[in-house]
């Protein structure tokens, strides 16, 4: 049997990691450069980093507000979403429904169509149906946490769906002869065997929110506005600062490295994590 030359692979593989890393990379030597080199004879290895970006950047209090809101609203999203898709989904594969195949189909539409389609509805929702008093849902952070859910509240039951129905129905079987309650089947059997689906859930979605940009610059304008629209203010009729847009976007990149590194060790842990044995 022919085997495989390891050198081949070698080099395939670090060129895809070439190709893919490089753009991350220049975008780093972009934010280290001043205005004035930006436009000359572009030079590949950095020689002479300018941190002058950096430090206008994490010294404007309007961005450092910006970075907070983006953490709030995606951290508190993501949680939200993981934990109502969990019980969603344990409905869904436990319990009989009439017409529960349906109920999974239209919540998945929701996250087929275009952001653009909800816009108004969205906007009219914040501003006139959930008001209280003086008090509006639009341009403050529960707002927008509520918004997302829109979009990656399906995407949280479509991802996990497939992984609640993988978990055998004799285990909790087994716990109620035992004696264990809803809530303890649910805590104590469903939940830790769920461990890897949750971790890839929970980053999409804190992803998503944390990147989307359209219905934050419409439905944000001061106290809730996140970092990514933050980009756009450095886009001006008198010229663009291309400089600071790299250095605000490679400050978007840490903190989605951060989450990822965080829960990695829960995906992996949980991947030979089994159950019953056929």
């Amino acid at each position: 049997m022919k085997k495989n030359n390891p050198i081949i692979a070698i080099v395939f593989w670090s060129l895809v990691s070439f190709l893919t890393l490089f753009p991350i990379y220049w975008l780093f030597v972009i934010s280290v450069k001043p205005a004035v080199q930006l436009f000359s004879t572009p030079d590949v290895i950095l020689s002479d980093p300018y941190w002058g970006n950096y430090a206008k950047v994490w010294g404007d209090r309007l961005l450092r507000s910006y970075m907070v809101n983006s953490l709030v609203i995606s951290t508190g999203n993501a949680l939200l979403c993981t934990t109502l898709g969990f019980f969603a989904c344990y409905a869904l594969s436990r319990f009989k429904m009439a017409g529960k195949e349906s109920l999974f189909f239209w919540t998945i539409t929701n996250r087929m169509a275009p952001p653009a389609v909800f816009l108004l509805p969205l906007f009219l929702l914040m501003t006139q149906v959930y008001a209280v008093g003086d008090f509006r849902l639009l341009d403050t952070r529960i707002g927008m946490i509520l918004v997302y859910c829109t979009f990656n509240l399906p995407f949280a039951i479509w991802t996990l769906r497939p992984t609640l129905d993988g978990i055998p129905k004799e285990l909790d079987e087994a716990a109620y002869v035992d004696g264990a309650s809803s809530w303890k089947v649910i805590t104590e059997i469903v939940f830790p065997l769920c461990r890897p689906g949750l971790a890839v859930t929970l980053i999409l979605t804190w992803v998503f929110a944390w990147n989307e940009y359209l219905l934050a610059a419409t439905l944000t304008n001061f106290n809730a506005r996140t970092l990514t629209t933050g980009l756009s203010e450095y886009v001006t009729t008198t010229g663009t600062e291309w400089g600071i847009m790299a250095t605000i976007s490679v400050f978007t990149l840490i903190p989605a490295l951060i989450v990822f590194g965080l829960v990695q060790k829960h995906i992996v842990a949980g991947l030979t994590f089994g159950a019953v044995k056929g």
